[in-house]
């Protein structure tokens, strides 16, 4: 009996062991194994000014309020094989071990090269595809949800530069990259949608899920940082708006259960005379865009708003940051109350520790925006929470900016991530769902 067992299932099980130990050591980097299990998550709805939790076991609509980090990187990071996807696991598993819940990220990168996702229109590169699978994976393996930017405005990554060079080279008529022929011209509109599109119905090749159906995606990012800044007129204006209306809703025709944002930097427009003086300057109406015109679009489930006293407010001293950033916030959570009945998120928020000097510099002003929405928390007001701009992981220097910062190389600014995260846990702590978001609880 024993030689028969042998031979009947022992040597043919380590023969395939042996199989498939050879082929991950030779081509690990090409191989996906696929997930068997993945934690149960819920979906993030709006209900009137505050995010809740739907549809988790506990299935009862709890209140989330967000501390997260932008790291826009995952994606390319992800590409090389196992020793660079494990820094992108470790900085996922970094978020959740500080209390994180939300982290945003590119899942776009168009143009030219290996790392490009879009190589032209409508062409993908499978290879980048499966690394946006593998983040996508990781999030959720570490209960963290996604906010995932579909196209820049700026030229890093291609961005709308790119599309209108597609046109270009293609022959399309009538198109100009000096009237924003991205936001208007319907070749590039429909390269856009063609884009949204294929992210959209894709079935992640590890999970097997579509990322449409995917908890781990908390939103859909219209754009980072959109801005029609080629001409200040009233059509410009109006141009922008109708490209945020029509993408906003070709985006709900393809998924009904995430949420849509434009991914504004939160300037007031010369529409909003009123609130002109809330900008960091004059500057800040001519880019283009409107918070609340940009914001109050039906298919746009909340407003999102940057903040960089250190760039914006150039030559102000520490006093003068400060008072500018609680006066910006206070007035976004205000509108979003009042006039959007919204909620708005503080999508960047950076500060810069080669111009602030000192990290004390850098951990006030991070307080005084994770002050703010701590109190809007309380009281389950549209400040519905604030990601830092950016978090990094020891080997990955390659992404650092003056904005960015490993968290553990500044211990007083990890320590205050961390208790911002557990002083908005706390408020929710008799809801499971809430408590469940991380993997790890450091509260």
């Amino acid at each position: 009996m024993e030689p028969e067992w042998r031979e009947r299932i022992l040597y043919p099980l380590v023969g395939i062991l042996s199989i498939s130990a050879l082929l991950y050591l030779n081509f690990n980097d090409e191989l996906s194994f696929p997930v068997l299990w993945q934690p149960k998550m819920g979906f993030v709805a709006t209900n009137s000014t505050h995010f809740i939790v739907v549809g988790d076991r506990n299935d009862n609509n709890s209140a989330m309020y967000v501390n997260g980090w932008n790291s826009y990187w995952l994606m390319e990071k992800s590409i090389w094989g196992s020793s660079s996807r494990s820094k992108v696991s470790k900085t996922l598993k970094m978020g959740a071990k500080m209390g994180l819940s939300v982290c945003r990220t590119w899942a776009f990168s168009d143009g030219d090269g290996p790392s490009a996702l879009q190589t032209s229109p409508g062409v993908f590169n499978e290879r980048v595809f499966r690394a946006l699978d593998y983040v996508i994976v990781e999030a959720r393996k570490n209960r963290i949800r996604l906010i995932l930017s579909l196209v820049n405005n700026l030229s890093a990554f291609g961005g709308k530069t790119q599309y209108v060079r597609w046109a270009e080279e293609a022959g399309i008529n009538n198109v100009s990259s000096f009237d924003d022929s991205f936001f208007s011209h319907p070749t590039i509109k429909d390269y856009y949608k063609a884009y949204v599109k294929a992210i959209l119905t894709r079935k992640n090749s590890l999970s097997r899920v579509k990322y449409s159906e995917e908890p781990a995606i908390f939103a859909w990012e219209l754009m980072n940082e959109p801005r029609c800044s080629s001409n200040s007129s009233a059509p410009v204006l109006q141009i922008c708006q109708a490209w945020i209306t029509e993408m906003a809703a070709y985006v709900k025709s393809l998924d009904k259960k995430h949420l849509v944002t434009v991914g504004l930097e939160g300037f007031y427009g010369l529409k909003s005379t009123q609130r002109s003086s809330v900008n960091p300057g004059e500057w800040g109406a001519l880019l283009g865009s409107d918070f609340i015109q940009n914001s109050a679009i039906n298919n746009i489930d909340f407003a999102s708003v940057h903040a960089y006293p250190d760039s914006w407010i150039r030559h102000g001293d520490l006093e003068a940051k400060a008072n500018f950033l609680s006066h910006w916030v206070d007035s976004h959570m205000s509108d979003a109350e009042n006039v959007l009945k919204k909620p708005v998120l503080f999508t960047e928020v950076g500060f810069s520790l080669r111009m602030n000097k000192k990290t004390e510099d850098v951990n006030f002003l991070l307080k005084t925006v994770y002050d703010r929405i701590y109190e809007s928390a309380k009281k389950r007001q549209a400040g519905a929470g604030a990601l830092i701009w950016q978090l990094l992981v020891e080997g990955v220097e390659e992404y650092s900016d003056q904005f960015s910062l490993v968290a553990r190389d500044h211990p007083s600014t990890f320590k205050l991530i961390t208790r911002h995260s557990c002083r908005l846990r706390r408020i929710f702590s008799n809801s499971k769902t809430n408590e469940e978001l991380q993997s790890e609880d450091p509260c």
